[in-house]
Parts: C-alpha cells; sequence; structure tokens
C-alpha cells in the first residue's frame, strides 16, 4: 500500500510529529502539533493500538470546517517509544455539503423546547391555545393565568422590554425578544417558532420562555441532598425542579453536538449524541409525569370544574398535534366547527387527557390510516372517543393498560407508561370515567366520559 504520509504520537496519544495532509487536518481540527489527537476517529486507533499493542488497518471518515475526509490508516505500536506510528494511505477529500437551513431551525427549536421552563400553543394570531405546566414555582401564577386566559396574546400576560414594548405584534419582530415575568427575579427571552407548511406561522406557533440564569435558591444537583432530606423531599415539588435543569442542559447539548453546530464530527460520534439526546427527552417526559403523578395521588388533590365544550377541547388537541400526524402520515379525523357538546369539567385537564389519548393513537397507528374523534351525548353524560386503526390490544392485556409504568410490552417507542394512568385519575377526579374497548387487529376505542352540562 503507498503511503502518502507519515506520523507518530506518544504514550499520551499527543500527535508529536506529522507529514502533510495530516498535519493540516489536526490544526483544522483544532488540534495542536505536538498536541494532543484531535480527529476523533484517529484517536480512538490510536489508543486502541497502544493499549492493547495491536497493528490496526482501518478506513477512517474525518470531517473539519471545510471538507469530508475519507483515508486508509495503519497504526502500530512504536517499538522504540510508548506511542504509536501512523501511516496514511488513499486520502480522499471532498467539500461538505451546504448546510441545511431548514433542518438547523428543527434543531433549534428542538433545543430552546428542552431549555423551556414554561410553552404555550399560540394560534396564527399569537392567542393562547393551550399551556404546558410551569417547570419551576415561580412560573406557575403565569401558567394559571394563561391557561384561564386563552384566546388573549401571549404578550399581555408578560412585559416585553426595550424597545420590544413598542414593536410590531409580528412574530418575526418579537422572536428572541426579551421579556419580564411578574413574580420572577430572572431575566427571560421569548422563542416563537412558526408551524405549519408554506407560509410560517400559518398553523399557528409554539411559544418557549428561557430563562438566562438557572433559578435562584435550588441546590445544583440532587446528590447535594442529605439522605433524610432526600428521603422526605417532594418529587415534583423539589426534585424535578433539580433534575429538570441539568437533564435539559445535557439534552440541549448533545442536540448541539448532533447537528454540529459546535464544529464537524463523524457520523458514528454524531449518533452517539443523538441516543444521549433521546435518553434525556424520556427522562424530561419522566420527571412530567412524575410530577403529575404525585399531584393526583395527594388525597387533597382536586379539579376546578367549570362549563366546557368537549368538541373544542378536542379541537384544540388535534390542532396541537396535528403536524405530528402530518409527520407520521395519519389523518386525524376532528369534529367539525359546528359541533358541540357541552359538559362540566376543568379544561386544562380535559386538554391533557385528550393530548395524551390522540398522541398515542398517533403513536401506535400505522402510516396511512386515520385517528377518528367522535362525540356523543349518553344519558347524563357526554362522551369522547378516541379510535386507531392500529393493531389494537389483546384482551388480556386491557385490564392492565391504565397500570402504572405499563407499556404493554411496547419497547424503544417512547412513552413513560403513566399516560393513561394519570389521565384515568383525572377522569375520575372530574366525576367521570376513561375506559378502553379493542379487537386485536382493528384498532383500539378510548371513551372519556364527563358529566354533562344540561344547563
Amino acid at each position: 500500500m503507498p503511503y502518502i504520509a507519515h506520523a507518530r504520537s506518544d504514550g499520551q496519544d499527543r500527535l508529536i510529529s506529522a507529514d502533510e495532509p495530516l498535519a493540516g487536518l489536526q490544526l483544522r481540527c483544532g488540534g495542536d502539533l505536538p498536541g494532543i489527537i484531535a480527529p476523533p476517529a484517529l484517536l480512538e486507533l490510536v489508543r486502541k493500538s497502544r493499549c492493547y499493542g495491536l497493528r490496526l488497518v482501518r478506513a477512517i471518515e474525518v470531517q473539519d470546517q471545510d471538507e469530508q475526509v475519507i483515508a486508509f490508516v495503519e497504526i502500530s505500536p512504536d517499538p522504540s517509544g510508548e506511542g504509536c506510528r501512523i501511516a496514511l494511505a488513499h486520502w480522499h477529500s471532498a467539500p461538505l455539503p451546504a448546510e441545511d437551513l431548514a433542518t438547523a431551525s428543527e434543531r433549534r427549536a428542538d433545543i430552546d423546547s428542552q431549555l423551556a421552563e414554561l410553552s404555550a400553543r399560540l394560534d396564527p394570531d399569537q392567542s393562547v391555545l393551550a399551556v404546558s405546566s410551569a417547570r419551576t414555582a415561580e412560573l406557575e401564577p403565569l401558567a394559571t393565568a394563561m391557561a384561564q386566559g386563552t384566546g388573549r396574546r401571549w404578550s399581555e400576560f408578560v412585559e416585553l422590554v426595550g424597545d420590544h414594548a413598542g414593536r410590531s405584534h409580528h412574530w418575526r419582530l418579537l422572536d428572541g425578544a426579551p421579556v419580564r415575568i411578574e413574580g420572577s427575579p430572572r431575566d427571560w427571552r421569548v422563542r416563537l417558532v412558526p408551524l405549519g407548511l408554506g407560509e410560517a406561522g400559518s398553523h399557528g406557533f409554539e411559544m418557549h420562555l428561557i430563562a438566562e440564569q438557572p433559578p435562584r435558591g435550588i441546590r445544583p444537583a440532587a446528590s447535594a441532598l442529605r439522605k433524610d432530606e432526600f428521603e422526605a423531599a417532594s418529587l415534583g415539588r423539589e426534585i424535578a425542579p433539580v433534575l429538570r435543569q441539568p437533564i435539559s442542559r445535557i439534552v440541549a447539548n448533545a442536540e448541539t453536538i448532533r447537528s454540529q453546530l459546535a464544529g464537524p464530527l463523524a457520523d458514528e460520534y454524531s449518533n452517539y449524541a443523538a441516543d444521549i439526546a433521546q435518553a434525556g427527552e424520556h427522562l424530561l417526559s419522566l420527571l412530567d409525569d412524575l410530577a403529575d403523578l404525585e399531584v393526583i395521588e395527594d388525597e387533597k388533590f382536586s379539579t376546578a370544574p367549570d362549563k366546557i365544550d368537549l368538541a373544542d377541547v378536542a379541537r384544540r388537541a388535534g390542532g396541537i398535534l396535528a403536524l405530528r400526524a402530518k409527520e407520521r402520515g395519519v389523518q386525524l379525523l376532528l369534529p367539525g366547527a359546528r359541533s358541540s357538546l357541552p359538559a362540566i369539567a376543568e379544561f386544562r385537564r380535559v386538554l391533557q387527557i385528550l393530548l395524551n389519548l390522540i398522541g398515542n393513537a398517533i403513536r401506535y397507528t400505522p402510516s396511512g390510516t386515520r385517528v377518528k374523534i367522535d362525540l356523543r351525548k349518553q344519558g347524563d353524560w357526554a362522551q369522547l372517543s378516541v379510535a386507531d386503526d392500529g393493531e389494537g390490544i389483546a384482551p388480556e392485556h386491557q385490564q392492565r393498560a391504565f397500570d402504572k409504568f405499563e407499556r404493554l410490552g411496547r419497547q424503544g417507542q417512547g412513552g413513560t407508561g403513566l399516560g393513561l394512568y394519570i389521565s384515568r385519575r383525572l377522569a375520575r377526579a372530574m366525576g367521570g370515567d376513561l375506559t378502553l374497548e379493542s379487537t386485536p387487529g382493528e384498532g383500539a376505542r378510548f371513551t372519556l366520559r364527563l358529566p354533562l352540562n344540561g344547563g
């Protein structure tokens, strides 16, 4: 094999000498000469060769800020020292493809959604449709106000800072704007993510409130709690906020690495970062569900029943999940604009239930099928059913569907196994119930029953 370059490393895997083009690649990847080997794939092979005393011949793929390089390397332990001898052959380089701006924007939105301590879904006029639970106590009053003030612009609930206060309400001018939140000593910025194909924002927006500083008064890690404090701590009120901040940072950093925003990286390392981000998102979802679990299992828990339109809540939930359904190739059949079904329940809790039911149906039904939401009155009850065309649930598993942490054998598809348990507890707390009917091979139908508003 004709070699085009030679190099040597020492016992600390530092590149102490190198011919071109390896020397230039080392510098373009952020390394020094002499200095620790910068290309990750090359560093991994050198370490294996040094540790195990093996001669290795491999193809490596490396990216610097401008090029993608593929080359064959031969690495063998240096008999006269503690390091390795390196030889390169068949060097091929090509310019990196142009950055996909749409993909970069999606990654940025993913990162911001993980860092957000409060998120909301807005309509095309930037009016509030639904609000997530606050992730820190200082935002709970804001979350409550926004949930009770659906239909009003999000900007009515916060104070725009500086020049933004007098700006137009066009979303592009408000995206990234600094805001103040009553009762919070921290600085915040707002992130507006447009939804819909074609015209940006035609299907509304996701709004995220992101703090410029970590929460005050929260200890930096759960390990800082003494054992007696840890045992007495409330998961939802104390431990979850402590864990959320570092996990969110891990997810954000993993997304940055995966998208190569911090610099070029070989595909295998980008895939590792994607796995880390996915695991972190699962942990965040678990924290949310465990916090909800603590709330609903508290003997003092109660809901705030009011007069609601079950058809309107269904349309709002469907609107929030419409993009996910489109990406999955699933058709959502929602109640018509003129349909109405009055009920007595808490709007926020009903929306939480429907987001779980419809989200599960979209996740588990095959592409090219439908998820249908039906409404009907039955005696003194208002009933809403979510039916899918999935594989269904076997009779012996149906009685376990509402158990805590039950995922019915579904692995690797997200979820914590708490959604249905929490949803049924919420339905029963509002004087109703949540039931399941399913025939294997013919999909599943979940039915939410709530007291009918006969007034």
